[in-house]
């Protein structure tokens, strides 16, 4: 089940928060671990158990916050998370190297387990340091875990944001559920009219193959994939946060316009500002961070980023695109941050250019279609094929390039509340007609 389909919105969502608003406070944990788990159960029965399982580990392991016991739960976690996600990676490439003949598993990736082994691993660091108190009540914590608008593409929520709301001081408002709406809709309209679309542009790029389009196409199927990914995930964490906000959690930004930055250090202070926040205080500060010579600090930024690049996949282009960032983190460390904060519009073509090359690494796992496409973009080649795609996408393009960036934001504090609800409700009336008519409409970050 995901958030932009039918039965979500009008089956699901509906009785879920009924239920919620109308049960006492006391038993407002327990409802939201069971309606968690009936929504995880839609798509991934089979891994409940797994679910389950790490969530009693953690739990029992984090009562005591002593050494011993955050190693065997970083032991847990990690293996679990290598197992699911690299192990027929790391057999793959043995039998490339070595020439032998294992034979691979094929091993299905739990929807959300990126994410909820993270929140498990940050919340056992943060016991063990004393940040937080660990939690005595399995199904609060439970709830923590599993909670459903953010267990299968997060934001990363650390317990340390949420343990206060969690343990019955939030407060249900008029208020927050109104806001909660407004962010609801504007994450499901990101995603279905605008994601979906830039779905549709990428995938003709990609079927007609890369060797086959001309250099102006290959920028736009490029550039699509580059708002296609912004939108869908940005959509998806708005919709989390707006859902967490109905029920009265505060969940943390994850996305600030990262494509009106100027350098690629903004960029990721931007962009999946959750996961940027959980790999710098639980892998480059505990490194040394900042706090050491050049060449450590170098070190350190090449570690968090191959490990990035690996969280979001288990296939070499996914490296690549992690060290891609980390040469540019470095080379902007060096000298060249300093520069570009003088010289405005040109370090903003600086930043998109970087960013939109970066998402061909990304996007393409194939290394040989990868170097079709990188050809394709750098050595020019002529054709028409790209006017039939700009006067059909042409309007979705600069719709999407200024709702990148703060406009619309902007021109909600000037609108009146009922101009304001008269908009969402055009936007929830038009992503429900195009919900209806859909046959596939999954999020990126899912497969992750």
């Amino acid at each position: 089940m995901v958030f932009s389909s039918v039965i979500f919105l009008f089956r699901f969502l509906p009785l879920a928060l009924a239920v919620y608003y109308i049960i006492p406070s006391r038993l407002k944990n327990t409802a939201v671990f069971i309606m968690s788990l009936l929504f995880y159960s839609w798509s991934e029965m089979r891994f409940i158990p797994l679910l389950l399982i790490c969530t009693a580990v953690n739990f029992l392991l984090s009562l005591r916050a002593k050494k011993r016991y955050l190693i065997a739960s970083m032991i847990f976690n990690i293996s679990i998370l290598a197992f699911f996600k690299y192990t027929d990676f790391l057999l793959e490439n043995i039998n490339l190297i070595f020439g032998t003949y294992l034979p691979v598993i094929s091993i299905s990736l739990p929807l959300g387990i990126s994410f909820y082994t993270f929140q498990n691993m940050s919340y056992q660091i943060d016991v063990y340091r004393g940040n937080v108190l660990p939690e005595k009540n399995i199904i609060s914590f439970g709830a923590y875990v599993t909670m459903f608008p953010q267990l299968i593409a997060g934001p990363i929520v650390r317990y340390s944001e949420i343990s206060r709301e969690l343990n019955n001081s939030r407060r249900i408002s008029l208020t927050n559920i109104q806001e909660g709406i407004l962010l609801f809709i504007m994450g499901l309209g990101s995603k279905v009219l605008i994601a979906d679309n830039f779905d549709l542009l990428w995938t003709a790029v990609s079927e007609k193959g890369f060797s086959a389009v001309s250099t102006p196409l290959a920028w736009m199927g490029v550039l699509a994939f580059a708002l296609q990914i912004y939108f869908d995930f940005s959509g998806y964490s708005l919709m989390a946060i707006g859902l967490g906000r109905m029920m009265g959690f505060h969940f943390p930004q994850n996305f600030n316009y990262p494509y009106i930055s100027r350098s690629v250090t903004e960029f990721w202070r931007r962009w999946h500002m959750t996961l940027g926040q959980w790999f710098r205080e639980y892998v480059y500060i505990p490194l040394g961070g900042s706090r050491c010579n050049s060449a450590r600090q170098y070190l350190n930024i090449f570690i968090v980023w191959a490990l990035t690049g690996l969280w979001h996949g288990a296939s070499w282009n996914f490296v690549l695109w992690g060290l891609y960032f980390c040469v540019f983190l470095c080379i902007e460390k060096a000298f060249l941050l300093r520069h570009l904060e003088k010289i405005r519009v040109i370090s903003h073509l600086y930043l998109l250019l970087l960013v939109v090359v970066s998402w061909a690494l990304f996007a393409v796992e194939d290394f040989s279609q990868l170097w079709e496409l990188l050809a394709r973009m750098f050595i020019f080649s002529g054709g028409d094929d790209w006017v039939y795609y700009i006067r059909n996408y042409g309007a979705t393009f600069i719709i999407s390039a200024s709702l990148a960036t703060p406009l619309l934001k902007i021109l909600r504090g000037k609108l009146g509340k009922i101009a304001t609800w008269c908009f969402a409700a055009v936007i929830l009336f038009l992503s429900t007609a195009y919900m209806v008519d859909a046959t596939h409409s999954p999020f990126l970050y899912f497969r992750f």
